[in-house]
């Protein structure tokens, strides 16, 4: 009884290892988000594409789980990233992107289209 109590545990286990990916989930990015590659800067400026930019008194940056992360702890280095602007330009919002999402083009992701006022 036993030896079949402790199968049972270790498929069920099993069973909850693989379906793990299947968990995973897919951002919806706004459709006036543009793509860039990210460089941290002195707070509270970045650097998106080469050019400094400031972010907003609210901005976000959300990492790769979705969770929001402090400027000032970004590692040095590069992210490939999707982020908003409000309307004087200033960074409002930033999802650093995954492998896969960094893989997929601006039109896959359905972003890069004009802000609709």
């Amino acid at each position: 009884m036993q030896i079949r109590r402790s199968l049972i545990a270790a498929l069920l286990a099993t069973a909850c290892t693989l379906a793990l990916p299947a968990l995973a989930f897919e951002r919806p990015f706004p459709p006036h988000a543009k793509r860039g590659v990210m460089k941290p800067d002195i707070f509270p400026a970045v650097v998106i594409d080469g050019k400094p930019r400031i972010l907003t008194a609210g901005a976000r940056i959300l990492n790769t789980d979705n969770l929001i992360q402090m400027p000032a702890s970004l590692s040095a280095g590069s992210f490939v990233v999707n982020y908003t602007e409000d309307d004087t330009f200033q960074v409002e919002q930033i999802w650093i992107l995954t492998r896969d999402e960094a893989a997929q083009s601006p039109k896959q992701q359905r972003i890069n289209q004009p802000r609709q006022q």
